[in-house]
């Protein structure tokens, strides 16, 4: 749905792609429906969502439906903006037991931070098509770290029934520290850290010497998706950057947005301890644009990272303590944590939301739940869907555009059947951009094949 293009037009393009209208946009109203707009209020009864060129423009109660507009009668239904899965891998594997069919990660690669996601998404991947079913209409990808502490390059996509999914490349940089970090570093926190500094201060100078003042561009030169200069002279490999360089030309090359904070650095954190040491790079970098993954412990120093404004995208319910950096680890985490003052999204590296975004809204729902247990912290319905939705998008840079049902946002809305929180609740139709999408998969095709046991159904070797 929208075109691939270099991360330096990134910006200025995925904005554009948010306000062009797409290809067989639909001008639609749904009526007489519950309404979650998405942005943390309750849901509105008996209301009316407009959808006119791809766009919302008008949501709420006491809407006029527009002479000769297409309408849906909500009566029953609900009306969400589409979920927004705020770290997964859709699309970057099919099997995942499988090596050929899985790039979730670059395991022997000699690069790390210049891995890109983008060229290696499948749009026809059934995980895409599942999730889309679903209800998920965005999402944030990312590459696993594996033969280094950075994953590389995420991307923000749209599910889409289309061949383009990428709607911005080069969306964030991950990296991992915690226990994953330090295994992969060289088996203690010490090392990760240490590597993590020494990167950021490589990239920095990269930055320095790649744009010397009064030097005119030569032919020989090469831009990364950054705009910054490959020179032979300077960059051409690692000893004439300095004998201790570490990391690759290229690796530095896709730092340096990080170092100047046009790139947010996504940090895989889950110990109150190790939460502080992060929040403390910005000393030394003050423009890193930080986002914080897992915190498991988060709700321990919930006022540090609310005072310096780090939002943050955690697993719903981590309730045990799985390893020792998640010794502190409870179901009151989120709720204490948004009580606190920190901007949280559902989602995680694996094991839950990551690995399943569908199940999203079961997640939130719990989350309310949660609310009535004596003791716990919960959320209320408003704050539990906006983790799924405006608040993914906000930390993704698409704040008041995506996971919203207001006025300007892009026309991504679901229907269901009831309440989305519950889990007996289903999709009924989906949108993106003001499209209607297909919800058919090989998961719905199989219901449909085996709803009966007539023999003389029996499946053809290769129907499709």
């Amino acid at each position: 749905m929208k075109r691939l293009v270099t991360s330096a037009l990134a910006l200025a393009t995925s904005a554009l792609a948010l306000t062009a209208t797409p290809v067989g946009a639909q001008d639609v109203a749904i009526t007489n429906a519950t309404l979650a707009t998405g942005d943390g209020s309750a849901p509105i009864e008996g209301a009316t969502v407009i959808i006119r060129d791809g766009k919302v423009t008008a949501a709420g109660s006491g809407v006029s439906v527009p002479a000769g507009m297409q309408a849906i009668d909500g009566t029953g239904l609900w009306v969400t903006p589409g979920i927004f899965s705020a770290m997964t891998t859709l699309g970057l594997w099919d099997v995942g037991a499988v090596s050929e069919s899985n790039d979730q990660a670059g395991g022997s690669s000699p690069f790390s931070a210049a891995l890109d996601v983008a060229p290696a998404l499948n749009p026809a991947s059934q995980h895409v098509l599942v999730s889309r079913a679903a209800g998920v209409t965005r999402a944030s990808i990312y590459s696993r770290p594996s033969s280094s502490i950075f994953g590389g390059q995420g991307a923000v996509v749209d599910l889409g029934a289309d061949p383009d999914m990428v709607v911005r490349p080069r969306a964030f940089q991950l990296v991992a520290l915690g226990e994953s970090g330090a295994r992969i570093a060289g088996g203690s926190r010490t090392a990760s850290h240490a590597l993590l500094r020494n990167a950021l201060r490589e990239a920095r100078q990269y930055g320095t010497d790649a744009r010397i003042p009064g030097r005119p561009a030569r032919p020989a030169e090469r831009t990364t998706g950054d705009d910054i200069p490959l020179d032979p002279r300077l960059v051409d490999n690692r000893t004439e950057r300095g004998d201790d360089a570490l990391l690759t030309r290229f690796d530095a090359a896709a730092l340096v947005p990080v170092v100047r904070g046009t790139q947010p650095l996504y940090v895989e954190v889950e110990r109150a301890a190790d939460i502080l040491q992060v929040l403390a790079l910005r000393t030394e970098f003050p423009q890193l644009d930080l986002v914080l993954v897992g915190v498991s412990e988060g709700w321990l120093v919930a006022d540090r990272i609310a005072a310096a404004g780090v939002p943050v995208i955690a697993d719903a319910l981590d309730d045990l303590p799985e390893r020792f950096e998640q010794v502190a680890a409870t179901q009151s985490n989120v709720g204490r944590m948004v009580a606190a003052g920190v901007k949280v999204a559902i989602g995680n590296l694996g094991g839950s939301t990551g690995d399943q975004p569908r199940l999203a809204p079961q997640y939130a729902g719990n989350l309310v739940a949660l609310s009535r247990v004596p003791g716990a912290s919960g959320l209320t319905w408003g704050q539990a869907f906006a983790t799924i939705s405006s608040i993914p998008a906000e930390i993704a840079g698409f704040g008041g555009r995506l996971g919203v049902l207001a006025p300007g946002a892009a026309g991504d809305l679901v229907l269901w059947d009831g309440d989305p929180l519950e889990v007996s609740s289903a999709v009924t139709r989906v949108f993106i951009d003001g499209v209607e999408q297909p919800r058919d998969n090989h998961q719905t095709r199989l219901r449909e094949r085996y709803r009966d046991l007539d023999e003389s159904d029996l499946p053809k070797a290769y129907d499709w």
